[in-house]
């Protein structure tokens, strides 16, 4: 059953998505999501999450 991952503002925390998808990604949850998407090399938020499914991230 896969769900589908909606388009986030680059401004949402990251808290938020956290909280959302229930993964802990060791930064402050104040962090906005297009900065933190930036630092680590990543386009979208679904490729982040895909990421860090696997474990790789």
């Amino acid at each position: 059953m896969s769900k589908q991952i909606r388009k986030k503002r680059e401004d949402t925390k990251i808290g938020t998505i956290e909280k959302k998808y229930d993964r802990d990604f060791g930064v402050r949850s104040d962090k906005k999501l297009g900065n933190y998407l930036k630092e680590q090399g990543f386009p979208s938020l679904s490729k982040l999450l895909d990421e860090t499914k696997r474990g790789k991230k």
